[in-house]
């Protein structure tokens, strides 16, 4: 078998994530050797690979769905906004340089085509199958002449299309209709079918809507997943800002002790890696909000200044919000404040940026003894470490360089009190270390709260990306799917006029 399939979407955050993941778990416990592949992902989300390649978060996860090492290969094309109208361009796994939206969609993206085909085929001559993620729609008709994630990828590779259609929204039916209708026939020809997403109710009130869609198209669904609260994996793009106050899923248990744990995470711009916090909100009684007015930081036991891809930018923010100036009472009160990477160089101070704001000498927050110096060359690593007697792990990814002045060692950042730094993202995965900082700050906070001692965090992964794998499993036409994977689209698909526009 070397098959391959491009997981496709009516609009963003349709779902194409998860199910490529649900997908991917699913064959792999049908025996088969399966990878992830998006060839171009914008994320502030991302991970660090073994061999030190920067890549997105969701094929991180996607990788653990199919019980494999992550690689550069899966996310050859990695962009990281770093504002309204630039990204920092990550190509297999290694930052080349800053580019703006025109220069990049005006021929650069065109000439990556060979390189993530390249990595494609590097993929598919190592594995049985290769579940390809798109990105956006396919039918954005202003970027199909430069698009290397979508249609561009599907007909350079022959790969079958699958179109995930949100049908919480409504509209999926239109949807569905107009992405193949403005494609190009050639791009037509690779469009195998539809998938519905996060469906609720009665199956059988959508089967006549479902049976017209194939009349007009002649084109079918695959399957209709229903809706599950708590199914996404690591998603792609920083929270938006309509999002203050937004309550991170956590387990349904109750708390061991007898209070509940708050954690404040302030919503910093261009936030990164917010995901970090994941662990923490997958503990029984932690209830972990963003946000981003002062007052919400009153009630918090922990405030997190996450991560960012403007650490300087954050901190004017934080400053023009009041919450800088919450943030350093907290700490005169001895009330506990956790920075990690961004995060923690904005708590230090001094900052030195020439590299990514070019803001010079700026004044941190001096709630620890450190100075950073912005270095051209990203750090990119998986550092192993000892922290509050406990074993941890993690992934740095900054190009902030810190000098530790004093205070206590805390991995590679510092401690000073209530208040810790760390460069180190994905810490709190660590289930012992998260336990020990979770007592440390209950103690601290004057609250009776108890860690779980049986939560992983990792088994809850992979409870989640089972769950992923059941959904594909008992809602889509497995048999009909693996046909497409293995043997491509089907042939003599009818042409839906108008087509893509000259």
């Amino acid at each position: 078998m070397n098959g391959g399939l491009l997981v496709a979407g009516t609009t963003s955050d349709a779902g194409k994530s998860v199910v490529t993941a649900g997908i991917c778990r699913w064959l792999v416990r049908q025996g088969v050797k399966v990878a992830p592949f998006k060839a171009q992902n914008m994320s502030l989300n991302s991970f660090v690979t073994r061999d030190g390649a920067e890549i997105g978060r969701a094929q991180a996860m996607q990788a653990q769905a199919c019980r494999v090492e992550p690689t550069a290969h899966m996310n050859p094309v990695l962009l990281k906004p770093g504002g309204e109208r630039s990204s920092q361009v990550v190509l297999l796994g290694r930052p080349v340089g800053e580019m703006t939206a025109r220069g990049y969609h005006g021929g650069r993206q065109e000439r990556l085509l060979g390189t993530v085909l390249d990595s494609l085929a590097e993929l598919r001559s190592s594995y049985d199958a290769v579940i390809c993620e798109g990105a956006g729609s396919p039918a954005e008709i202003n970027l199909r002449r430069t698009d290397i994630v979508n249609m561009g990828i599907a007909r350079g590779a022959g790969l079958p299309v699958l179109v995930v259609g949100d049908i919480d929204r409504g509209g999926v039916f239109a949807s569905f209709f107009g992405t193949v209708a403005l494609l190009a026939p050639e791009d037509q020809a690779l469009v195998a079918g539809f998938l519905v997403n996060k469906f609720r109710g009665d199956v059988s009130l959508l089967e006549p809507g479902l049976e017209m869609l194939h009349g007009l198209t002649g084109r079918r669904t695959y399957g209709v997943l229903p809706f599950r609260h708590g199914l996404g994996i690591d998603e792609e793009d920083g929270l938006r800002v309509s999002l203050r106050g937004t309550v991170r899923e956590s387990v349904v248990a109750p708390p061991v002790g007898e209070d509940v744990l708050r954690v404040a995470v302030c919503a910093v711009p261009l936030m990164s890696n917010f995901t970090d916090v994941d662990a923490l909100a997958a503990e029984p009684g932690v209830v972990v909000r963003f946000v981003d007015r002062p007052e919400e930081l009153s009630d918090a036991d922990l405030v997190v200044v996450p991560g960012t891809r403007g650490t300087v930018r954050a901190l004017e923010w934080l400053r023009e919000r009041g919450l800088a100036d919450a943030i350093v009472r907290r700490v005169a009160e001895e009330r506990p404040v956790l920075g990690i990477c961004g995060g923690f160089q904005l708590l230090g101070e001094r900052i030195e940026d020439e590299v990514e704001s070019r803001a010079g000498h700026v004044n941190g927050l001096g709630l620890l003894p450190v100075r950073v110096r912005f270095a051209r060359e990203k750090t990119l690593t998986r550092p192993v470490g000892e922290a509050l007697g406990e074993h941890v792990e993690g992934y740095e990814i900054h190009h902030g360089v810190a000098e530790v002045a004093g205070g206590e060692p805390f991995l590679d950042g510092c401690r000073v009190g209530r208040t810790w730094g760390t460069h180190w993202h994905g810490s709190l995965e660590s289930d012992g270390f998260r336990r020990a900082f979770l007592r440390e700050v209950a103690a601290a906070a004057g609250r009776r709260f108890v860690p779980a001692p049986d939560t992983s965090f990792a088994a809850l992964r992979e409870e989640q990306l089972d769950r992923l794998g059941d959904l594909i499993e008992h809602h889509a036409d497995t048999d009909a799917l693996w046909r497409l994977i293995e043997s491509g689209a089907p042939q003599g698909l009818p042409f839906i006029p108008p087509g893509a526009p000259a």
